[in-house]
């Protein structure tokens, strides 16, 4: 068994080692000896994203996203929508994931239209909502308690069709205000944790790349690992929060 993975924008969207996940993911499939194959897919460049199992696009600044949006309008845009209701698993953090949404307004009313390959959007606000948070994932988004780091000053509003990635325990997520954190639409999930956000959650790691290879083979296991190093530091930074 192997997975092939798309890294959308390596070039742009690397906000506080966002690319530690990419490692993280290639890491834990060649520990159970399977194969992984990353591909960088910077502004400029194409590829069919169907060829891919699993695609993953990290975070940026309000610009940043904004110099990505011709990009995305040249044709990468239909190719997200399609891939997302095809089934290709997600992961999209922080800008990322604001990206796939409907549109982000800033909070002196300007709109940028994003893609709409999952029914949210997000406004902007005065205060950012920075620090270390948890939260549980829904059982459908594997159920694992989530630790992480979130900074954004952007409110992000679920669609009737979008479910939260889980419930905030501690911090603020999507807005500080309704406790949720993140989306789970079909199989993308989507959330504000930084950090990286995989290293020291390797439950929800393991989620991600099973939901991949179940949608590739039809079936699949994953051999357990020894995640002593990753629980504990999993585990000291769930109790100080």
């Amino acid at each position: 068994m192997e997975l092939r993975i798309c890294h959308m924008y390596p070039d742009v969207l690397n906000l506080y080692g966002d690319r530690g996940d990419i490692l993280c993911m290639s890491q834990r499939l060649k520990w159970r000896g399977l194969g992984v194959e990353v591909t960088r897919l910077p502004i400029g460049q194409t590829a069919r994203l169907a060829s891919y199992d699993l695609v993953f696009i990290g975070g940026g600044q309000d610009f940043e996203q904004q110099v990505l949006l011709e990009d995305l309008h040249r044709g990468k845009d239909r190719e997200i929508r399609a891939a997302v209701e095809d089934g290709m698993p997600f992961l999209a953090i922080c800008g990322g994931y604001q990206m796939l949404g409907n549109y982000y307004e800033t909070y002196d009313g300007q709109r940028c239209d994003f893609i709409g390959a999952i029914d949210i959007y997000t406004v902007g606000s005065k205060k950012r909502m920075i620090g270390n948070y948890k939260f549980q994932c829904s059982p459908e988004a594997g159920g694992s308690l989530v630790v992480g780091f979130e900074n954004h000053s952007g409110k992000t509003r679920l669609g009737s069709s979008v479910r939260p990635l889980g419930k905030v325990l501690s911090g603020y997520g999507n807005n500080g205000e309704d406790g949720t954190e993140g989306a789970h639409y079909k199989n993308v999930f989507g959330t504000y944790s930084h950090g990286p956000l995989l290293p020291k959650n390797p439950a929800f790691c393991d989620h991600l790349l099973l939901t991949a290879l179940t949608r590739k083979y039809g079936a699949a296991e994953l051999e357990p690992l020894d995640d002593t190093a990753e629980l504990f530091a999993h585990d000291e930074m769930a109790a100080k929060l």
